[in-house]
């Protein structure tokens, strides 16, 4: 087996696609990452792979630039997590390189939801008005998205002929893994009014228009970048000064849940967590419940 680290990278990411049955955007990420590591240290032999240059890295990587300043830590990880994982992959091919283990990712605090009040999401799913194709979409999408918990990446992938004569149907999320979703009934009165409204042959569910084109084979199907930006249009549309995506409204669907007594587990299978960790951080919304049972149960027996 060839030991110089780009042919290695290149066999590893084969490796995660095929044996470990990653998803494509996790290769990408990882080849995206690896690249980047592998251009900047010039390092070409697993033996020259030490913690300096990794450490080196790590500096310079602490100092690019980032949406708000330096590159958030949590971005950095990416990088550390893939780098561990390329070099697991090393050691079992028999090929002596740097420990994974001795590369610590960095610590991060605590992660704070963007979350928006239940007034300006009612504003939002408002927002679309009329009965043009366009508006109809959209209220489609702001109404799916708050009724399924999908991931936006999920919903661009829904295809057109989706069965609205049942209340769920099925997707194919992070990790290949299938789950169900549900739909309220507001979700499917307006995804079934925008399907009745469009004279477009797209295979896709949500279909971009471009420069009024409605019709026809040259409809193509919404880009994830694209239902943001419709989301934060309808947002800044329904006077909502805080940042607004449809990740934001993923949170709203989980926050909604708890707040009306769901359980954590429950919620981790509607999000499709795979680990009940992340959905812990939608647990500061049983606070005030929390406080009100303290409050209503606690220290009535005491004079």
């Amino acid at each position: 087996m060839a030991q110089d680290l780009h042919s290695l990278k290149q066999q590893f990411l084969e490796y995660c696609e095929i044996e470990k049955g990653r998803s494509v955007k996790t290769v990408e990420n990882y080849d995206r990452y690896l690249t980047r590591f592998l251009t900047h240290t010039k390092v070409t032999s697993p033996a020259k792979l030490s913690e300096q240059v990794v450490r080196e890295f790590r500096l310079w990587l602490n100092r690019q630039p980032g949406v708000a300043g330096d590159m958030k830590r949590k971005t950095q990880n990416y990088y550390l997590i893939a780098l561990r994982a390329f070099l697991k992959y090393i050691r079992k091919q028999g090929i002596e390189c740097l420990s994974p283990e001795r590369i610590e990712l960095a610590k991060v605090g605590g992660r704070d939801l963007d979350l928006i009040t239940a007034d300006e999401l009612n504003r939002l799913m408002k927002s679309p008005v009329g009965d043009s194709t366009k508006a109809l979409r959209d209220r489609a999408i702001l109404e799916l998205l708050f009724s399924t918990g999908l991931r936006v990446s999920e919903l661009c992938g829904l295809s057109a002929d989706l069965d609205l004569s049942r209340d769920e149907f099925s997707v194919r999320g992070k990790g290949d893994k299938v789950r169900v979703v549900f739909l309220s009934p507001g979700a499917k009165k307006a995804v079934a009014e925008y399907i009745k409204k469009r004279e477009d042959m797209s295979d896709a569910l949500f279909a971009g228009y471009g420069r009024g084109q409605t019709k026809g084979k040259d409809s193509t199907r919404l880009t994830p970048r694209s239902v943001e930006r419709i989301v934060k249009q309808h947002a800044i549309k329904a006077g909502i000064t805080r940042k607004v995506t449809p990740h934001v409204i993923r949170h709203s669907f989980a926050t909604d849940l708890l707040e009306n007594g769901a359980d954590l587990r429950s919620v981790q299978a509607l999000l499709g967590h795979a680990n009940i960790a992340t959905t812990q951080v939608y647990t500061h919304v049983t606070d005030k419940r929390l406080l009100e049972v303290h409050r209503a149960f606690h220290g009535k027996r005491r004079g």
